[in-house]
């Protein structure tokens, strides 16, 4: 499939968006784990969560889904799941593989993690030598998956520095944690988010935060609890994005996560000049939420902060675009995780740019954009949902019509996507690709 992406008057509106997707996978993971009966609401209907809840239902966990953004998940505890028939297919989700993994680490069983061609080939060695260090026994394909996981149920709490900044390595270690003996910490060079950490104290587990190390002791028990899932920011990035590029546009969007350590999209974007507000901010269960207001704005290039990175690691390809349309260069700095994403997104975005008449200059971990005017054209998503929408969103202020080949993974993420975008005035349209 493709988007067909026309020019169109962006307008202003008041809008929602799809459920959180990290804070869905991990209520569904805890959830199962849990002692009792665990609510969800505001669950991401999108394929990556789908897959998430599928695993765990095949390794014996009853969850119920009432409604289509609502669980009921019936907790086994923390030694109840059992051996699943066939491997765990968890589709195009790196964070599932890496957080499943710290859960099956603790078994007394084996389990085989798979997924699609992306995901086969995403790095993995980083949370198999930390969980190896743990005494689990993870066989793998020089480090991608598939990953054969020997549980063991005697895992030994670590110390572990983590070598880069990683919300999944982090939560693997934890979850692994769980079912260790003795202190579990681990210690982050940046600050990651943290959606582990508050669902855990959540379901109540004491998690020592200290500084730059996170610890938790074990064995733990995790109690159930109701999940109210926010708005994702990730996905409210795109209609940010919209709304920033439009000639005169206010929008509203409702009930967005706004976790500190995920609004570093908002603080660059904001250092390059955009009218970005932040009302009625309150707490939903351990999550901060607000509602978002944005404001056309006049863009301007700036060196984006390196200590940044590590709070918008998932928005990039949207701050690429604005940085495409700003005033002037902008320079990132310290993205080389990008590369080793669903695809190498630097790369990706550097090559949907130009396509598209902009002049984008990479090196091995960032890029500098020089700001210009987007010219109709042609584009690959490389099978990357969030590549695909930012560059469809692109569409909407360029001189021409987009297309942008390889979309069907926005389904992981957000669904509904064009939908949610013809409601503020978008002309993108999701078409068939013309047999060979």
């Amino acid at each position: 499939m493709h988007y067909l992406s026309h020019p169109a008057a962006i307008r202003d509106a008041d809008v929602s968006v799809p459920g959180d997707k990290s804070v869905s996978h991990r209520a569904i993971m805890l959830g199962s784990i849990a002692e009792g009966v665990t609510e969800v609401h505001g669950f991401l209907a999108g394929e990556d969560c789908l897959a998430t809840m599928s695993a765990f239902r095949s390794l014996g966990v009853t969850i119920e889904r009432p409604a289509a953004t609502q669980l009921v998940i019936h907790g086994v505890g923390l030694h109840g799941l059992q051996a699943p028939d066939a491997d765990l297919d968890l589709g195009n989700s790196g964070t599932a593989m890496r957080l499943m993994a710290g859960v099956l680490a603790g078994q007394n069983f084996a389990a085989t993690l798979t997924g699609d061609e992306s995901l086969t080939g995403r790095p993995m060695q980083r949370i198999i030598t930390p969980l190896s260090r743990m005494g689990a026994d993870i066989g793998s394909r020089d480090g991608r998956p598939p990953l054969v996981i020997r549980g063991n149920p005697d895992l030994e709490g670590i110390d572990y520095a983590l070598p880069m900044a990683s919300a999944q390595v982090k939560s693997a270690i934890l979850l692994a944690g769980l079912y260790a003996r003795g202190r579990t910490t681990v210690a982050e060079p940046a600050v990651t988010r943290d959606h582990t950490e508050r669902m855990l104290r959540a379901m109540g587990v004491a998690v020592d935060t200290t500084d730059s190390r996170i610890g938790v002791l074990g064995p733990a028990t995790l109690q159930a609890s109701r999940v109210d899932v926010p708005a994702d920011l990730s996905s409210a990035a795109f209609v940010i994005l919209a709304a920033l590029l439009a000639d005169e546009a206010e929008i509203l969007i409702r009930d967005v996560g706004v976790n500190p350590t995920r609004t570093g999209v908002v603080d660059i974007l904001q250092a390059m000049g955009a009218s970005i507000s932040l009302e009625n901010a309150r707490d939903m269960g351990e999550e901060p939420v607000a509602d978002i207001r944005v404001r056309s704005s006049t863009l301007r290039g700036i060196d984006v902060d390196p200590a940044l990175v590590s709070l918008a690691i998932d928005e990039f390809p949207v701050l690429f675009v604005a940085a495409a349309v700003a005033d002037g260069s902008t320079r990132f700095t310290g993205i080389g995780e990008l590369r080793v994403k669903e695809s190498d997104r630097i790369a990706a975005m550097a090559a949907g740019l130009r396509a598209l008449g902009i002049r984008v200059e990479e090196s091995d971990d960032g890029a500098l954009v020089h700001g210009g005017r987007f010219s109709g054209g042609q584009v690959q998503s490389f099978g990357d949902h969030r590549i695909a929408m930012s560059l469809a969103v692109a569409g909407t202020v360029a001189d021409g019509p987009v297309t942008v080949r390889d979309v069907t993974a926005v389904e992981t993420s957000f669904p509904g996507f064009e939908t949610c975008l013809k409601q503020i005035g978008a002309d993108i349209v999701c078409r068939q690709d013309a047999p060979a």
